[in-house]
Order: C-alpha cells, then structure tokens, then sequence
C-alpha cells in the first residue's frame, strides 16, 4: 500500500506588478552664464545628461526623475540674478521632431545614442 500524503494547499505567490518603463522625452536646453567657473560646471552636467550640440546648448533625453534632478542641481550651480537657463520640453524621442527642424550653415547630425544596463 502506498502512503497517502496530505495535500497541504501552499499560500498562494503574491504577483509584484510590474513597475511601467519610465518615459524619455526630449529636452532641449540652453544657457547663459556671467561666470566662468558656474558656466564650466553647468556645461559638465548637461554633458553627463546629453549630447553637445553648440557652444551653450544641449539635447537631452531623459525620464521625468531625470529631469527634476537635472533641474535641481542646475539651480545649485545658477546665479538666480544673473544666469539663466532655458529647459524646452521637446516630446518624446518617437515624435519626428528633426522634420520641424531647419539648420543653417553647418549640418547638424544627431549622435546615435545606446544605453548600457
């Protein structure tokens, strides 16, 4: 006779939902900066968010805890009377953006961007 073995009904696996992909959108920004030394750090963390595309102006994709960072650690850095910077909100990265985009002079090419996990 085989031994009949009690069927202990495990609790069930509680399901973790699964957390949403953080959105990227585009960012275009820009500054102005009356001191050296703000305007070499302000230039240092757009770099470390974006890619340089002129002398003062960055574009930036980056996902909303992104950007508030981005934001507050520029306000660290800015001379609220005497720089600014100019934070555009271009849309997402899908939005066909360089259609409405006219470029004079030198062309621009956009760097082809990866992210490493």
């Amino acid at each position: 006779m085989v031994p009949r073995h009690e069927h202990r009904s495990r609790p069930a696996k509680r399901i973790q939902p699964q957390r949403p992909i953080p959105s990227r959108r585009l960012y275009l920004c820009t500054y102005d900066l009356a001191d050296d030394k703000r305007r070499t750090r302000l230039f240092n963390l757009l770099r470390d968010h974006g890619e340089h595309v002129q002398y003062s102006v960055f574009l930036c994709e980056l996902t909303q805890p992104e950007h508030q960072n981005l934001v507050a650690l520029s306000t660290t850095i800015l001379h609220e009377k005497e720089d600014q910077l100019l934070v555009l909100d271009i849309g997402p990265p899908s939005l066909n953006w360089m259609d409405k985009l006219t470029c004079l002079g030198k062309t621009w090419e956009p760097q082809v961007r990866s992210f490493i996990i």
